[in-house]
């Protein structure tokens, strides 16, 4: 894979920049990493969108079915579903008008990535918030 999709400059952009991230996968379940991302980043100022098909709210945020239904765009989807998952969650984040996906560590798939980037998102893949914000600084 390379660093084709772990380009800093990207990843600085939207850790830096970027005011809302929706979480394919978040649920109200504080065990899973997709929670921890999540409230790191909430702690860290950034607006969070739980989306799973139980909507529950998570974290204080109203949480939602699917991205077409989260009523706004969000800076940044990431993508906390197993590998063989990720393609689809990747192409209804084209569909809701995303600026990015993040897929995080060992999440890959070059051909989403590369669908996603054909149209005009900005990917991160197989990288860990987390441990890219601490590494920024």
């Amino acid at each position: 894979m390379g660093d084709e999709y772990a380009d800093q400059a990207v990843i600085r952009r939207l850790l830096n920049e970027s005011r809302t991230w929706a979480f394919v996968g978040l649920r109200d379940n504080p065990a899973r990493e997709v929670h921890t991302q999540a409230r790191l980043l909430q702690q860290r100022g950034k607006r969070i969108i739980p989306v799973h098909p139980a909507a529950e709210t998570v974290l204080g945020e109203t949480g939602y079915a699917a991205l077409a239904d989260v009523p706004e765009k969000p800076d940044v989807v990431g993508i906390y579903r197993r590998a063989e998952f990720a393609g689809a969650a990747v192409d209804e984040a084209i569909a809701a008008g995303a600026k990015a996906v993040w897929l995080p560590l060992d999440v890959v798939d070059t051909a989403a990535a590369r669908r996603a980037k054909e149209a005009g998102l900005e990917v991160v893949m197989d990288r860990c918030p987390a441990v890219e914000w601490a590494l920024r600084r």
